[in-house]
């Protein structure tokens, strides 16, 4: 269902800009009333903020670590016009702002919706993973490591978006754990891993399938529609069934989660009897396409 919506390029922008707004919700109304810091470029933003507002004075009516995370993102979505189109640039652009938006005008509630930190941390994490990764699958970021980490994935590189989210922030709460007390850390450590996990869950794009596909049509339609409408190549050999010692043809390709349920229709419109062997989370070198939609 989400991948017949996402094949309308302006629904997907909607979505996208939904997911900013539902991120800016699950940061200010979950982590921000615990005095935690966010993960990423946005997380660096609020600790300049704090650093400004508590030895400089410096304040004002709308949270500025927004409209800081807007300034700091100009460099990035330069590296996101260069290395990866057009399309994508706008969409980016559209989410970074509308996230810089929310996240300025959506006031945290002065007394936290849960009392529990580790609640806090659970729930928002599971919000702010799931809306970030949504945003990638629509094709779309909201701007700061997700450009980076989707840069570095295009380009072969082992790290996927979560993981070098990961690795930012390790620098990042260590810089904390030097201005502030050691529990506002370890909280905001617990919640970015969750952010970091549902990234990864959510962003369907960065997880690779291997597709073993059985059928008994020999006709080269089913290989030449999965290469015209998937733009993915692929390799097939013929075999026989153990049981029945007929003649059936093994079709292997590898395609990205997001692009699974395409596969799958694309091989039943041609024959409904097919059955597929897939492995989830394959490891993909050499001149593999990592397409961001």
């Amino acid at each position: 269902m989400l991948h017949k919506a996402l094949e309308n390029r302006w629904l997907r922008i909607v979505i996208g800009v939904f997911a900013t707004f539902c991120y800016a919700v699950g940061v200010n109304f979950f982590i921000v009333p615990m005095n935690l810091y966010s993960s990423g470029l946005l997380g660096l933003c609020q600790v300049i903020r704090t650093v400004l507002v508590q030895n400089f004075g410096f304040s004002t009516t709308v949270d500025f670590s927004g409209i800081l995370y807007l300034l700091i993102n100009i460099p990035i979505l330069l590296l996101a016009w260069r290395s990866m189109g057009k399309g994508f640039l706008i969409r980016t652009l559209i989410c970074t702002v509308t996230s810089s938006l929310f996240l300025s005008l959506l006031h945290a509630p002065a007394t936290p919706i849960l009392e529990e930190r580790l609640a806090s941390c659970l729930v928002g994490g599971i919000i702010c993973g799931f809306s970030l990764g949504l945003t990638l699958t629509c094709g779309c970021s909201s701007g700061g490591l997700d450009v980076i980490g989707l840069w570095m994935s295009k380009k072969g590189s082992r790290f996927t978006v979560g993981r070098f989210s990961m690795s930012f922030n390790v620098v990042l709460y260590g810089i904390c754990a030097v201005l502030f007390d050691l529990p506002t850390v370890i909280y905001s450590v617990i919640y970015m891993v969750f952010v970091s996990l549902f990234i990864d869950r959510a962003h369907q794009q960065g997880i690779s399938d291997q597709v073993l596909i059985f059928t008994k049509d020999g006709d080269p339609e089913l290989p030449r529609n999965i290469m015209t409408r998937l733009g993915r190549g692929l390799t097939y050999w013929d075999g026989k069934g153990a049981y029945t010692g007929s003649d059936l043809r093994v079709l292997c390709v590898c395609v990205s989660k997001f692009e699974e349920a395409e596969l799958k229709e694309v091989v039943r419109e041609l024959d409904p009897h097919a059955f597929f062997i897939v492995q989830e989370g394959v490891r993909i070198d050499g001149n593999f396409i990592r397409k961001v939609s």
